[in-house]
């Protein structure tokens, strides 16, 4: 416990509490979460119900609860806490929901340089995750990339953060049609990537997320979370998931001893993206398989 590291909490409870907060709203339901909010000096911290708290004890810190349905998606579940606490009008539907964001003319230079030679028909592959339990393996990522070029003639972008290069690298060395490239783009920059997509296959992830909101048809690949709480809240979206096991009621296990439930097959995946972009040559699909 370094001095400087227990000076910065005293630093920024100083910010906080330079500003005159009325409403502080806990969207995280954690005891960190709602410490802050109520460190922060506001009046009335508002907060979810005990069954929507992800840490129960943090109630003791609300001023008020609202109640949200369990099994509900966390924008949902946002949006319902927003409504609860503040009394504004939220989207009835997923359609509805729209997250505008400027993109600058230096982001889609970007994109162009990277999707260049592609005439925009590409798909974004995504093989990255926080947790070692949420990857799908480079390998198959590879023989994904593939068949996408094989099936539907989509290049591949396989998109990675500053310490997931050798993971991207992976990728392409898995893939064998020389139609898969690697791009590391800025934040801004990976959002008009995906929005200019024509499918983005990823796992429960940062980028994942910055896809829905960008607008890109999604083919999810998940395992120890789930796709009703974290995955796309658009119905046409598709999940590829184990449905065949046991242990993954409320796993959440970022270490696991048996690391089956993103043991799924390519074909699987391959068919889901077929399903996303509305092409029906089932036959292409099961000639791959073969």
């Amino acid at each position: 416990m370094s001095g400087e590291t227990l000076r910065a909490p005293r630093q920024q409870l100083r910010r906080l509490r330079a500003s005159a907060f009325d409403v502080a709203l806990d969207f995280q339901g954690l005891l960190k979460s709602a410490s802050i909010a109520r460190l922060s000096g506001a009046r009335r911290v508002f907060g979810y119900s005990r069954e929507g708290l992800r840490e129960p004890p943090s109630a003791l810190l609300l001023s008020k609860r609202i109640h949200v349905p369990k099994h509900t998606h966390v924008i949902s579940k946002a949006l319902q806490l927003v409504h609860g606490a503040l009394g504004l009008p939220i989207p009835v539907h997923s359609s509805e929901l729209l997250f505008p964001i400027g993109i600058p003319s230096t982001a889609e230079e970007e994109v162009d340089r990277v999707v260049t030679g592609t005439s925009d028909s590409y798909a974004v592959l995504n093989p990255g995750g926080g947790w070692p339990t949420k990857l799908w393996s480079p390998e198959r990522f590879g023989k994904l990339a593939d068949a996408l070029w094989a099936n539907f003639g989509l290049h591949s972008i396989v998109t990675h953060g500053p310490s997931e290069t050798e993971l991207a690298q992976a990728v392409v060395a898995a893939s064998s049609t020389g139609h898969t490239r690697i791009a590391n783009v800025s934040l801004k920059g990976f959002y008009a990537l995906a929005r200019r997509s024509k499918v983005y296959v990823g796992g429960d992830t940062g980028p994942t997320h910055i896809a829905v909101a960008a607008g890109a048809p999604i083919v999810g690949l998940f395992g120890p979370t789930e796709w009703w709480r974290n995955g796309s809240p658009h119905a046409e979206d598709i999940c590829v998931e184990r449905t065949d096991i046991d242990c993954r009621v409320d796993c959440h296990r970022r270490a696991c001893s048996k690391w089956i439930c993103m043991d799924i097959e390519v074909e699987r995946v391959v068919r889901a993206v077929a399903q996303r972009i509305g092409v029906d040559s089932e036959s292409n699909v099961l000639s791959l398989a073969g």
